[in-house]
């Protein structure tokens, strides 16, 4: 069983090496249950307990969020939703919330909304705490920043439904919705080049439903991929990991994201695509992490987490190219005993070789 943080460990593995044993690896653990973990009230800005967190709890990296949106829902951290509420607010006296209509409409519907949003406050991203952190950062513990919500955020702005419809009766406007949020991000991750103890770049930005992508894949390979592109050459660059989430069936865009360089898929997920039949047909071109399904760390028992754990390990750690963790992320709904059991289970058996 480890004992110290070593990013070493992640890369070599997810790069299709054995190291010394199955690294852990999540984008996203609850507060709730960090503080569980801790028996301590852990929040937003309390990054030395953070890291007190990821490092006892066997991780080698801490995630950070840089970007636009946070991962998960829209919370009132991420920083579009500010800009979003003063547009929203403009002309109304009022400082109460106002319901963002992602579903419909949104903000964006028309080129004279795009040019009158404020991209420019949009644009500022806040660092602060990835300098805030490094005072407790262990020896090879790093960083990984979560960011890249480009589609994401585009339909968001302009609502689905408008978006969708203005793929084909704006596609002007849905270009430059794409251009400006992409301009954005990158923007965000050149300046991360700048911060001491970041070693990976992990792009969060769903693109499927369970049963494929949730637009034309064309319009992602038009629109989409080439910032993609350009935040891998960022990270080849200067040798960071370069990893992609989204949840849903990707099989119709794999090779995309495989072409563009991403070094790791997450979550692979187990509502919808089969993970081990991902390992046969991917190889050694792409490294996986995640796929312990999260309503089971939700719902099942401690037994059945650990039964899973230990599947997951002996059918896909072998040789390399895995890190363990959940189906998504783990949420505060998530029973503590579970994810114990789930990140237990992988310290005791991921040692390599792997031998159950």
């Amino acid at each position: 069983m480890k004992t110290k943080p070593d990013f070493n460990r992640l890369k070599q593995a997810l790069r299709h090496e054995e190291p010394d044993c199955l690294p852990l690896a999540e984008a996203l653990v609850a507060y709730e249950i960090q503080s569980l973990f801790l028996g301590k009230k852990v929040t937003d800005s309390d990054l030395e307990s953070q890291v007190e967190f990821w490092v006892q709890a066997g991780y080698d990296f801490i995630p950070l969020t840089v970007g636009m949106m946070s991962p998960g829902e829209i919370t009132k951290e991420s920083s579009i939703f500010g800009v979003v509420q003063k547009v929203l607010r403009k002309n109304k006296d009022t400082e109460e919330i106002i319901p963002w209509n992602i579903e419909e409409k949104g903000i964006i519907s028309t080129p004279e909304d795009y040019d009158q949003f404020p991209w420019e406050e949009a644009a500022k991203l806040d660092f602060s705490k990835f300098y805030e952190v490094q005072p407790f950062l262990p020896n090879k513990m790093k960083i990984i920043a979560c960011s890249g919500k480009i589609f994401t955020l585009t339909w968001m702005l302009m609502g689905f439904q408008n978006f969708c419809l203005s793929l084909y009766l704006q596609e002007e406007l849905v270009r430059k919705v794409f251009q400006k949020i992409g301009e954005i991000q990158l923007q965000g991750a050149k300046k991360l080049l700048e911060i001491p103890n970041i070693e990976g770049l992990w792009v969060v930005d769903d693109l499927s439903y369970g049963s494929g992508p949730m637009i034309d894949p064309k319009f992602f390979r038009k629109y989409l991929f080439q910032w993609y592109e350009e935040l891998a050459s960022i990270c080849r660059e200067k040798d960071l990991l370069f990893i992609f989430h989204s949840d849903g069936n990707v099989w119709q865009i794999l090779e995309d994201l495989i072409s563009i360089g991403f070094e790791a898929i997450h979550p692979i997920d187990p509502t919808s695509m089969d993970i081990n039949e991902v390992k046969r047909k991917v190889g050694n071109k792409v490294g996986i992490i995640g796929n312990i399904h999260t309503d089971l760390l939700a719902t099942g028992t401690s037994e059945e987490v650990q039964e899973l754990t230990k599947k997951r390990i002996r059918e896909i750690a072998p040789g390399g190219g895995y890190a363990l963790g959940s189906g998504n992320s783990v949420p505060n709904w998530a029973r503590f005993e579970n994810y114990q059991s789930m990140r237990k289970t992988a310290l005791e058996y991921g040692i390599y070789p792997i031998k159950i």
